[in-house]
């Protein structure tokens, strides 16, 4: 192989890195739970954007009820943006599989 190639690969693979850090910065997906009482939406750092929570979601009484709606809904936003993640990159490697798992933002 010439080195000289393997230098211009280089700055195409930096190009793509760039382009790839972009891409998760644009990406949001939103989970929700408890029939939508829940939302939750991400972006493809996995920083929480915003939070919905319906009143009938809120019982004084049964804050438990509540607790495991937002954490069902930010698992389930979680995995929307490792699938988004997913399809980005796999579609800027010329369709070779990525697992999700890559991602981190473990759920």
């Amino acid at each position: 192989m010439n080195p000289m190639d393997m230098f211009k690969n280089m700055g195409q693979l930096q190009e793509k890195m760039l382009e790839a850090q972009t891409r998760m910065r644009s990406i949001t997906a939103t989970g929700t739970a408890g029939g939508d009482m829940v939302k939750i939406s991400l972006n493809g750092e996995f920083q929480i954007q915003h939070v919905e929570i319906s009143p009938e979601a809120v019982d004084p009484e049964d804050l438990s009820l509540l607790q495991d709606l937002i954490r069902a809904a930010h698992n389930d936003a979680v995995a929307a943006v490792k699938e988004r993640l997913r399809e980005g990159f796999s579609d800027m490697a010329g369709g070779l599989p990525f697992s999700p798992d890559m991602f981190g933002g473990g759920s």
